[in-house]
């Protein structure tokens, strides 16, 4: 029996062509087709600020009864934006949608966010300015184009990227291999750390990547040694995948691995995974981490009993 068409669904499906037509048109390059057929797009937002730029990336998914009946579903990805700011600009969206129900809402949408960059960023240039005034003169740094942006980090771990002066290089950054599993996919990344404004680096490269800034999650954890307080810094963080990123950084540390940072991203195919997601994360990570040396495959590991990517000339006696 063939399948009855609902009439709603044909002009929800026309309203949507058109909508995507339009915002194509007026985005260009910053509007992204990740799959027509199942309707995901992404665009990427930016505040278009000189200074304290910040951007995010809206991944979109028009289920068939949008505009008519139900919202668009949505990811905000931002390494930045967390907690209250996230549910903030979340409550702003809905807001929206009730406000203009029934009607094509994605650029409304889109000039919210970048709305909210733009006084993020504008909050953030005050913030500094005013601990620039504050400084005392044996506090003072020299400035320079590369200053890391502290509203990302937060006040708590700003000092940490004016600790390591001299390692301001950007490190080489490592593709794994995919793993998909029931239409999600998940890929690692990885790349040498020795100080976290490193990290930033890393973070910021990776999202000029439109597919990798697309991602659903982007997981992240990273290890540094101190060896003059012979301790470690380490963070991770879940971008929306709750218990993600702990659960990464617990993987490093049962490792023992040190000096470096992974990034998993993953792209969610509307089947959930339940626990299984968690499970290619870890080996996703464990698969580069392997490839790239700082982990002994399982027959070396047996030999020689290494964990750890020891830097060339600096090994251990």
């Amino acid at each position: 029996m063939a399948d009855i068409i609902n009439p709603e669904n044909e002009e929800d499906l026309q309203a949507q062509i058109e909508e995507v037509e339009a915002l194509s048109s007026i985005y260009g390059d910053e509007w992204c087709v990740i799959d027509e057929a199942s309707r995901i797009f992404c665009i990427k937002i930016s505040s278009d600020a000189e200074e304290q730029k910040l951007t995010a990336c809206l991944q979109i998914i028009l289920p068939p009864d949008y505009p008519s009946a139900a919202p668009p579903i949505y990811q905000i990805n931002a390494a930045w934006l967390r907690g209250s700011e996230r549910a903030k600009l979340a409550n702003s969206l809905e807001d929206i949608y009730v406000e203009h129900a029934g009607e094509s809402i994605l650029y409304l949408w889109v000039e919210r966010i970048r709305d909210f960059l733009v006084e993020k960023s504008h909050c953030s240039e005050s913030v500094v300015q005013q601990e620039e005034v504050n400084r005392t003169a044996e506090e003072e740094v020299e400035d320079d184009e590369d200053a890391p942006d502290f509203s990302i980090l937060g006040v708590e771990k700003a000092h940490l990227f004016m600790d390591q002066p001299n390692d301001e290089e950007m490190p080489p950054v490592k593709h794994g291999s995919p793993i998909t599993d029931r239409r999600s996919t998940f890929q690692p990344h990885l790349a040498p750390v020795v100080a976290p404004r490193q990290v930033k680096m890393v973070l910021e490269k990776l999202y000029e990547n439109k597919k990798i800034a697309s991602a659903t999650h982007n997981i992240y954890a990273y290890r540094i040694y101190c060896e003059d307080k012979h301790s470690f810094l380490q963070d991770c963080e879940d971008d929306g995948e709750t218990a993600a990123g702990g659960r990464l950084l617990h993987l490093l540390q049962i490792l023992d691995v040190r000096n470096v940072m992974v990034v998993v991203s993953r792209w969610y195919g509307g089947i959930l995974l339940g626990p299984d997601r968690f499970k290619h994360i870890n080996n996703c990570a464990r698969n580069i981490l392997t490839e790239e040396g700082y982990v002994a495959s399982t027959d070396e590991a047996c030999k020689s009993g290494a964990k750890t990517k020891r830097p060339k000339g600096k090994k251990a006696k």
